[in-house]
Order: structure tokens, then sequence, then C-alpha cells
């Protein structure tokens, strides 16, 4: 059992071509079609079909294809055959929110700490709407374990969180939750949850278990997304205005704890773990803006050059606005927006103008716009569980491709005296390597092992290689390079090898390792995307 039915999740309506005449006339029409673009890859799990695709937005098949050729121009999307698939580089996007927002980097270490100690998944959501979207997840790996993902958009009245950010809601807000309830009873507009079951509480059920939370500064979920899950919240308070800045959740199973038993046994160490974020929030600092993205406007230029028709470079062009916000950028005002992408005042605003309609966006009281939640809804979550094999992999295979032999990725073993191959990618001889994913073999027989005990200092220098010469097998040459954290440690090692007739020494030199340092550079820079806000597992 999961907390996500992916396979049951009704499939979106497709969206009229008209709406994007409901949108402000300075709206730019072409990026709301791209964001519905992103959005429908994301709710489908990261990859569709192009005829899905045209299917499910509404939009002619000509304007799909070019959508995606300059998603894969900004190496948002690949296309395989016929599928659509969203790349780490995506999450760039919802990195940007993330970065703006600080609570992940701020209170990330203390929800893991929990976690380790209660033995239970912790989650930080923040509120969109009348939803809520998690910010952190630290899980635990069991049979039946917590699947939401960094971005899934839930139903506030389903969850813990809900409760208490409701606890904040205006009338107005109230009337519009309403409204979506009568129109929306089964949470069809929350694909990641299942449907409810038939009369299993009321709106009004909502409104009471809201009102004690206010008064009990706590919040319990007993099932109510599916049979078997319970959860306890309590809010983490912003110091400056005393309102939720986001909720820190505990989720376990009820084979493990019931509802009352949460309450009892876990609430007080949740009580204690938000106090000290709440400290941590308290003494932090102001951070500098680092520098922002530079030659954007440029880049859209020379690729609408290049490709033509099929570059829509007001899509890209609008894109690179959300990837201005960062860290000390988290408010930015029209001027600043301008600058920081290189764009014109009057494209980037009405860039902005078209992401205020989306909800990508909203003004701030200071005449300035700020990311909104909604930001993780373009790629972010089916992403947000990514592995470093997944990463490589499609890598791996263009590599392959080009230098016509067997490509692999591999790790240290825990013990450090064996790697494991966790992702590979074979070229056709007929006398070819042949070493499938999990297998182990000796670390100091091998070009991967031998870079890898190296330690982390001694392989981070740029360029440096190992080659074995018919180890362990007689008749095989591998060459490898490192892979490097985002802290710069060696975390894998990326080898091609090759029969001794086939090549030289001196020739995979030559010929392989400037191709090799290159796809590791490649994967090096999806594997940072990806774990700027998330754990990225090795294997």
């Amino acid at each position: 059992m999961s907390a996500k039915t992916t396979a049951s999740a009704p499939v979106p309506a497709p969206v009229p071509p008209t709406e994007a005449g409901q949108a402000p006339a300075e709206a730019v029409s072409p990026l709301i079609r791209g964001v519905a673009v992103l959005r429908q890859l994301t709710e489908a799990g990261g990859s569709m079909s192009l005829s899905a695709l045209e299917r499910t937005t509404g939009l002619a098949r000509s304007t799909v294809d070019r959508i995606t050729a300059t998603l894969t121009r900004m190496d948002y999307v690949r296309l395989d055959g016929r599928d659509a698939i969203l790349t780490p580089h995506v999450m760039e996007l919802g990195n940007a929110y993330l970065a703006a927002l600080r609570l992940p980097a701020l209170l990330s270490t203390h929800a893991d700490r929990l976690a380790d100690e209660l033995d239970e998944s912790v989650s930080l959501a923040v509120a969109d709407r009348d939803g809520i979207r998690f910010i952190h997840q630290a899980t635990r790996r069991r049979a039946m374990s917590l699947s939401f993902r960094i971005g899934d958009l839930l139903p506030a009245e389903r969850t813990a969180p809900g409760q208490l950010f409701a606890t904040e809601w205006t009338d107005e807000e109230w009337q519009a939750w309403r409204a979506r309830r009568t129109r929306d009873p089964q949470n069809r507009d929350f694909p990641t949850v299942p449907p409810p079951p038939q009369n299993a509480w009321s709106d009004e059920d909502f409104v009471r278990r809201t009102a004690r939370a206010a008064a009990e500064n706590c919040a319990l979920d007993d099932q109510l997304i599916e049979p078997g899950l319970v959860a306890v919240s309590v809010p983490v308070r912003d110091p400056r205005t005393a309102r939720i800045a986001c909720v820190a959740n505990v989720v376990s199973h009820t084979s493990r704890h019931t509802s009352a038993d949460l309450r009892e046994t876990l609430l007080p160490r949740l009580r204690l773990a938000v106090a000290a974020m709440e400290e941590d929030l308290r003494r932090a600092p102001q951070p500098e803006p680092g520098p922002p993205p530079a030659g954007l406007a440029t880049w859209t230029g020379a690729s609408k050059q290049e490709l033509g028709r099929e570059f829509i470079e007001s899509l890209a062009r609008g894109l690179t606005v959300l990837a201005a916000f960062d860290e000390g950028r988290a408010e930015l005002t029209l001027t600043e927006v301008a600058k920081a992408t290189g764009l014109a005042r009057a494209t980037a605003r009405r860039a902005l103008i078209t992401y205020e309609h989306l909800g990508l966006v909203t003004p701030t009281p200071h005449r300035a716009f700020a990311l909104s939640p909604q930001v993780l809804s373009l790629g972010f979550p089916p992403l947000s569980r990514t592995s470093l094999p997944r990463i490589a992999t499609p890598h791996l295979t263009r590599l392959t491709d080009t230098i016509q032999e067997t490509t692999s990725l591999a790790v240290l073993t825990e013990r450090r005296d064996e790697i494991q191959y966790t992702a590979r990618a074979a070229a056709t001889h007929v006398m070819s390597v042949d070493i499938a994913v999990g297998t182990r073999l000796p670390a100091s027989s091998t070009a991967l092992g031998r870079l890898l005990l190296t330690g982390p200092t001694a392989a981070a220098a740029a360029g440096s290689y190992a080659l074995a010469d018919e180890e362990p097998e007689q008749g095989v040459r591998a060459i490898a390079v490192p892979i490097h954290d985002r802290n710069g440690q060696v975390i894998a090692a990326l080898n091609a090898a090759t029969h001794v007739a086939r090549r030289t020494a001196e020739e995979c030199v030559h010929d392989i390792l400037p191709a090799l340092l290159a796809t590791a550079s490649h994967i090096e820079t999806d594997l940072h995307t990806a774990a700027r806000f998330t754990q990225v597992p090795l294997t």
C-alpha cells in the first residue's frame, strides 16, 4: 500500500486553445501553451507521447512539436522517439522557488534528524491556495512507505498540514474552498491522491478539525488520504509575522501508530523540533544575492537564429524569467527581472503578467514579484526522486552511440572493496564487453575501482582518469573518469570498455577520454541540479 495511486489517476481534460484568449491582453500565448505542456508532462509522471500531449492539451500537433523542440533546446525535455521526457535540468525552475523560499535550506537538517530519531517519514509543507505542497521529504524505506514527492499538490481537507493552514484563511478563501469542493467533491483536480471514500467525512468536519487545530496548535490526519496512513503536524511560524511559514509533518502507518498514539508518543518530540526550526528562522541572517544568470536573452536570440520557426523565442524568454529568482532574490521588481535576464523591460513585463495569470508569480506589497509554490508543478515532482543511474543512462546511451564502445557507471560498495555497476549502455559488436547492471567486481583490479579508491581529493583534479589493461579479464581494456557531487567529492565513476585488439591504450586516451570527460561533465550538471534540494540515491 502506498500513499499514491498513479495507475488509476484520472487523465486531465484537454485544455481548449481558446483559454489563452481569456488571459489578459498582454499575456504571452506561447508561454501559456508551453506551461500547459510542462504541467501535463508532470502530471503524467515525466513522460508522455507527443500525440497524448496533443490530446490532453487541446493544442495542434504542430504547436506541440514546436513547444517540445523549444523545451528540448533548453534541455528541459529530451525526445525519445515519439515520447517527450522531462530532464533533470527542468528542476532549475523549482529550485529557483525553493532557493528563494529558503525554508528547505534552513530547516531540512532538523527534519532529517527528526526522521532518523523517530524512524518515521518527516516532511515540510507550504500552503498553495486551498491545497498544500511538500517542499522537503525525509522518508523511511519500508514495504509500506510514503510515496508523495516534493512539489506534489494535495487538497487541504485531506491532510493535517491543510487544517493548520486553514486556520489563517480569510472569508474569501473559505468561499473559494467551498466552491472547489462543490465543483470537485472527488478531488479529481488532485491526481496525486486517490478519490475519497464515499461519505467518508463532510465539509463541516473539516471546519471542526480546523477549529481544533487552531486551539491546539497541531493537527492529526487519521486516514484522510487513504486507509492506514496517519500523520501529526505542527506549524512552523515566521518570527517576523507569527504567521505559518510552513508545517512540519510526521507520517506513519496504523501498523506502527494509531492517531491517538501519535499525539502521545511523537507530538512532544515534533514540537521540540519545530521550536528549534523557529529559532533557526529567528537567527538566520539575510542572504546575500548571488550573481543572476547571464546571457539568457543572447542565448535565446542565437537559438532562434539557428533553429528558425521550430524555436519559440517568446516561450524560452518567458521561462528564463523564472530562473532569475533565487536565494537573496526572493522578490524582484520588473526592472530587476529585466536586468537579471537581459530581456527588454516590455518583454519581462509581459512574462510576469502571464505568470501572474497562471498563478506562478504573485505581486508583493513592495511593488515586486515573488514565485508561488505552483512553480513546483513544472516538472519537479516526478524528478524529485530520481537516482544517479536514471540521470546517467541517457548520457551513457549518447556516449556509446558516439564512440561505439560499451559504457558503464559504477559506485563503491559499502565495504569499499568492490565496485557495483549501476548503469550501462552496450555497443553492438560481435565481440563486446558484457557486464550486467548489478555486477560486482574487485575494486583494485578495475579502472573504475582504482579511481574510486583514490579518495575524494586525489581524483578530483580536472581531466583525471584511470586505465586498466586486461584486468580483471584478459582482452579487455577500460578507461574511466570520476563523477563528482555538488561538494566536489567523487561518488561514482564512468568508463568505456573495449577489446585490446580494437584500440590501443594510446588510442583510448586520445580518442575516448575527451568524450568520457565531456559526458561526465553533463552527468554532473544534471546531478547538481537534481541534488540541490533533494537526495539523489547513487544506486
